[in-house]
């Protein structure tokens, strides 16, 4: 990089802050902060779910996949988001969304301690976080990576440039800071994206290849399969359950952008919305990618330099330096999002249980208990991003993969399926028998059993084990034992139908409280 491009990316950070000052203005109250107040447009939702669901880890991790199996990277990511994304526009948006504008709540959870019981609450709230923090480390470690390859600093700086920028622009601004940073971001990527892949098919070009018969290369041989590798029928298969759950609010953060729309019928609309853009614009990104092997040969094992290593000898300096930018935007846009979930599910569901002070916090002492946990978030994700490449954690993509895809369902699907009415039997006992269960299988698929079987447990059992017991569990509890009661099925009315006003939503409390409740943050739209 030289001076033109170190200008770009120092301009990108300071239009990043300006918008986070900007967005201030925007937030009166904690419904502002984590929901947008319920103002949000469609289509800004719908862009801002998408971009939240990227990370440098697609330009590193993923870009390894690319590198060595070919077009199985889209198959096996992207594709299956899109049609997770599509599915959940009719199951899971317009339910979330009901969340917030008949429940009257502003975190994902905070409409489980009515819908189960306090400890399941609470136990689903402090393993989300948790599993958070890692996942969020990864990114920073990702986006680290690369900004190593073009600019020579340590994983450290780079973790620590990228996440204090970040933390300035959320922590003020809130959701609405969130999304129209990512609609920015947005337009980035789409300027980079182009850059490469026009870059790489005029490379292709001066070496007399075209575009359909590159994978006809000896370098591409079996690049055009579908399915390679560890990634195959059934990987793919459980990719598409943890997907729907996953990105449809599983991990919290895409909920928010249903919770912050209009009506149920606007996050359908920006459910699918981000749906297409899963389907269509991920070619793009991952064209130069499938290309990589003709072009540049990669210095790590998982190949996970060679995009970093193709954007350096393509492209000319400025557009160099845009496509760092959209290195950066890909992260801060989860990474933020991530840290106003957190914030959101500390503030809402667990500080109340921890602290009787907490219960009783106003408007401004909760937006500033909110903007703290934010920022804790953050440098707790920088810690653990420090530790990515250690024996614990091992590589990013076995991060991103392995733990967050396999710890993922065991918190998801009481909360997803908690929303309809067909799993309305069951209660408490078969959500938190599914979430302890879920956690056990992943510790030993991933450990015991690994250790034991020549070569290891399969990455795609890894990953699926764990969903698929949580899956059972949960469904077969529920009809031995149901716990439908009249107050459970109440809240399940409420996300299945519209209504007129929102509902007052008791916050939560410790057992054996005298009655301890408050409204949840109005609807206003």
């Amino acid at each position: 990089m030289n001076g033109l491009d170190w200008a770009v990316l120092i301009g990108y950070f300071g239009v990043m802050v300006a918008i986070g000052f900007w967005s201030h203005r925007r937030v009166d109250d904690v419904g502002d902060f984590f929901t947008a107040g319920g103002r949000m447009p469609w289509w800004l939702s719908g862009i801002s779910h998408h971009m939240s669901g990227y990370s440098a880890v697609m330009f590193t991790g993923y870009a390894g996949i690319a590198y060595t199996y070919g077009v199985t990277s889209y198959v096996t990511w992207s594709f299956p988001i899109a049609l997770g994304i599509a599915i959940g526009s009719r199951l899971f948006a317009p339910r979330i969304n009901r969340l917030r504008s008949r429940l009257g709540v502003s975190s994902p959870l905070e409409y489980l301690k009515n819908r189960y019981d306090l400890t399941t609450q609470q136990a689903l709230a402090w393993s989300g976080m948790l599993l958070k923090i890692v996942d969020v480390g990864a990114k920073w470690a990702a986006i680290a990576t690369l900004l190593s390859v073009f600019t020579g600093a340590s994983l450290n700086q780079g973790i620590l440039i990228t996440g204090a920028v970040t933390a300035v622009y959320c922590t003020i601004g809130g959701l609405w800071a969130d999304a129209l940073t990512e609609l920015g971001q947005f337009v980035i990527q789409l300027l980079a994206g182009v850059a490469m892949f026009v870059a790489v098919v005029l490379k292709l070009g001066d070496r007399h290849i075209g575009v359909f018969g590159a994978f006809d290369e000896p370098a591409l041989r079996g690049h055009g399969e579908p399915l390679a590798g560890p990634y195959g029928t059934v990987f793919l298969l459980a990719f598409l359950f943890i997907k729907l759950f996953e990105y449809n609010g599983g991990m919290l953060n895409q909920a928010q952008r249903y919770m912050a729309t209009r009506s149920p019928r606007e996050a359908e609309r920006s459910a699918r919305l981000s749906a297409l853009l899963w389907l269509v614009w991920p070619v793009v990104l991952f064209f130069p990618m499938w290309m990589a092997p003709l072009l540049v040969h990669a210095q790590k094992p998982d190949g996970s330099d060679a995009y970093a290593l193709m954007t350096e000898q393509l492209l000319p300096h400025g557009l160099l330096g845009l496509v760092v930018v959209g290195f950066f935007s890909h992260t801060m846009a989860m990474c933020s999002s991530d840290a106003n979930a957190i914030a959101a599910v500390f503030t809402r569901d667990v500080a109340p249980v921890l602290s009787r002070r907490a219960r009783g916090w106003g408007e401004r002492a909760g937006l500033l208990a909110a903007r703290v946990t934010t920022v804790v978030f953050l440098g707790l994700s920088m810690a653990v991003a420090t530790q990515v490449d250690s024996p614990a954690f091992k590589d990013i993509i076995t991060v991103v993969i392995k733990w967050v895809a396999g710890l993922m369902g065991p918190i998801a699907i009481p909360m997803m399926l908690g929303l309809l009415r067909p799993f309305r039997r069951s209660g408490p006992t078969a959500a938190l028998t599914a979430w302890a269960a879920g956690l056990l299988s992943f510790w030993l698929v991933n450990y015991p059993i690994n250790w034991q079987v020549s070569g290891g447990v399969p990455l795609q059992y890894q990953v699926s084990v764990p969903l698929a017991v949580s899956l059972v569990l949960y469904v077969a509890i529920g009809w031995i034992k149901p716990e439908d009661t009249p107050e459970r099925l109440a809240v399940i009315d409420r996300v299945n139908s519209d209504g007129g006003g929102a509902a007052t939503v008791p916050a939560p409390g410790i057992a054996g409280d005298d009655v301890v409740g408050r409204p949840g943050p109005q609807a206003r739209g």
